[in-house]
């Protein structure tokens, strides 16, 4: 159960900075080895640190080969190696929270912290799973943080054969994908139409795991 300075924070994003307790995870089954857990507005704070990450992270506009094009990605990003400071220290903190907290289950720590910024509705991340290096062939866990407005995250069982589930996730909201669920399961970020604003997604990973 959520102290109500927790609830208020998570609906504008705002108050102190800081880190609700991640006990209060609601944890989803979604079948053949694949689980997710959410709590929203877990990170309080967190309108404060999307402008402040948007503004100082050195972001980088990627440029991928498709079919006879080369097309720019449609989201910027940042990637944090494992050893690299972090750009907030509250980044820093909740890596080492979620590390103690899924100590158990996951056998490692966070490492490395991947960011996105989605700038308005055009930009997006098409259906995938993070199957590059361990992630292709073992349970491992990914954690994802929002900050900014909420974008929804969807996600679907890989190969077909279930419905799509949809997880709007922005001011400081935390999703954790874990189990089987990067080798069976795909996620997405759509582009919309509607007016939205940015917003930045911070992941964290397990070495070894992209």
């Amino acid at each position: 159960m959520h102290h109500p300075s927790h609830q208020q924070a998570s609906i504008f994003g705002g108050g102190a900075p800081g880190l609700a307790d991640l006990a209060g995870a609601h944890r989803t089954h979604l079948g053949r080895g694949a689980w997710i857990d959410t709590l929203p507005g877990w990170l309080s704070g967190a309108d404060d640190l999307f402008e402040e990450l948007a503004a100082r992270v050195p972001w980088r506009e990627e440029r991928r080969q498709m079919y006879d094009n080369v097309v720019a990605v449609p989201r910027l990003l940042a990637q944090y190696g494992e050893g690299d400071p972090l750009p907030a220290v509250l980044l820093d903190d909740a890596r080492d929270r979620l590390s103690q907290h899924y100590a158990a289950e996951l056998g490692e720590a966070f490492v490395t912290a991947g960011l996105c910024f989605y700038r308005d509705g055009r930009d997006s991340v098409a259906w995938h799973g993070d199957r590059i290096g361990r992630g292709d062939r073992q349970d491992t866990m990914v954690a994802i943080v929002s900050l900014g407005e909420p974008r929804p995250l969807l996600l679907r069982p890989r190969g077909g054969g279930g419905a799509t589930l949809r997880h709007p996730l922005g001011h400081g909201d935390l999703i954790v994908m874990g189990g089987s669920c990067q080798r069976t399961w795909d996620h997405a970020v759509p582009k919309t139409r509607a007016d939205v604003g940015g917003r930045i997604s911070v992941q964290f990973r397990p070495h070894g795991v992209r």
